[in-house]
C-alpha cells in the first residue's frame, strides 16, 4: 500500500497521550508539535485511525508542506502539489479550513481561495478539462500556516472525532469527549477502579470510562468523509477495522464473564451490558449523583 504521512490534532497539552495511542496501535510517530501528531501509515492506517483513536480530533492526509510568504508562493506551491493522485476527476473538493498564526499570509478567505484556484489549475491540466463537475465524493482540504510554513492536508473524518455517534443533545458547556478520554488516560484510573464523577453533567466522563472498560473503539458507531474515497482506500479496508474493533469489545466481554465466574457469582447480561446501556441511552439523569463502578456495579 501507499505509504501516507498522516496528522492527528489534538487538544494543547494531551500530545502525549494521543502519541502513546497511535504508538499502541503499530504506526511510527514521525513529528509532535504543540497540538498535533504526524505519523506515517497506509490506507489501513487510516481508517484504524479514525476509529481507535480516543483522544483525536480528526485524522488529516499530509499532500505537501512549504514555505510562502506571498499568495503567488501559495499558489505555486499549492499547484505544484500531486491532487490528481488523491482527488479523482468527478471528486467534489474545497478548502474547509485555513487557519494562521505568526504568518504574512493572514487572511484565511484569501487563502481558501487562491488555493481552491491552484488545485483547480493543476487538475484542468492533468485531466485535460476546462470545468468540473463535482459531483463525486467530498475531498475537503484544510491548510495551517505557522510561521510562513504552509502545511496542506486532506480531511479524512469530516465530523470531529469527539463525536462519537452515540450522544443526540448536549448539555450546556459540555466537555467534548476526545479530551474527557484524555483527561482519563492521564489520571491513574484504570477499568477495575471505582469512578467518581458526583458532577457529571451529561455523563461525558462516565461514558468515555464505559468505553475505555469495554475496550469500546470510540469511532466503531459513525460515519467518515473518506469511506468514499474508494480511489484511495478500499471499503475492505474500513469493514476489517470495524471487525477488529467488534472482536476486541466481545474479547473485553468474554473477559468479564470470566472474571465474576472467579468470584463465584454468576454476571447476567444486564451487569456485562450496563456499560453499553451508558452508551445508548447518554441519559444523564441515569447516573448523575450516583457512584458507579464502570465494570458494572455500585460503589
Amino acid at each position: 500500500m501507499k505509504r501516507l504521512e498522516l496528522v492527528s490534532p489534538c487538544h494543547f497539552g494531551t500530545e502525549a497521550v494521543l502519541k502513546k495511542e497511535i504508538y499502541d496501535l503499530g504506526y511510527e510517530i514521525t513529528q509532535v508539535e504543540d497540538g498535533r501528531v504526524s505519523f506515517a501509515g497506509d490506507a489501513e492506517a487510516v481508517c484504524r485511525a479514525n476509529i481507535f483513536l480516543r483522544t483525536a480530533e480528526r485524522v488529516l492526509i499530509q499532500v505537501g508542506r512549504f514555505r510562502a510568504v506571498t499568495f503567488e508562493e501559495l499558489f505555486d506551491g499549492i499547484k505544484s502539489l500531486p491532487w490528481e493522485e488523491y482527488i479523482p476527476e468527478n471528486g467534489k473538493f474545497w478548502v474547509k479550513k485555513a487557519s494562521t498564526v505568526k504568518s504574512r499570509l493572514f487572511s484565511p478567505s484569501d487563502i481558501q481561495s487562491v488555493a481552491k484556484k491552484a488545485m483547480v489549475e493543476r487538475l484542468k491540466k492533468h485531466y485535460g478539462r476546462g470545468w468540473f463537475a463535482e459531483d463525486g465524493a467530498p475531498y475537503p482540504v484544510r491548510i495551517f500556516l505557522m510561521k510562513d510554513e504552509v502545511m496542506v492536508t486532506l480531511d479524512t473524518s469530516g465530523d470531529s472525532l469527539h463525536k462519537r455517534g452515540y450522544r443526540t443533545l448536549t448539555g450546556r458547556a459540555p466537555l467534548t469527549e476526545t479530551l474527557a478520554a484524555a483527561l482519563l488516560l492521564l489520571t491513574p484510573w484504570r477499568p477495575d477502579r471505582i469512578l467518581v464523577d458526583p458532577m457529571c453533567g451529561s455523563g461525558t466522563f462516565p461514558i468515555e470510562a464505559a468505553m475505555i472498560a469495554m475496550n469500546m473503539a470510540p469511532g466503531m458507531n459513525r460515519e467518515f468523509t473518506a469511506e468514499g474515497w474508494t480511489n484511495l482506500i478500499p471499503k475492505k479496508e474500513w469493514y476489517s477495522a470495524v471487525e477488529e474493533a467488534s472482536d476486541l469489545m466481545e474479547e473485553e466481554a468474554e473477559k468479564a464473564m470470566m472474571n465474576q465466574c472467579a468470584l463465584k457469582r454468576r454476571a447476567t447480561p444486564r451487569e456485562i451490558g450496563r456499560a453499553a446501556v451508558f452508551l445508548a441511552s447518554a441519559e444523564s439523569s441515569f447516573i448523575n449523583g450516583q457512584i458507579l463502578r464502570v465494570d458494572g456495579g455500585k460503589a
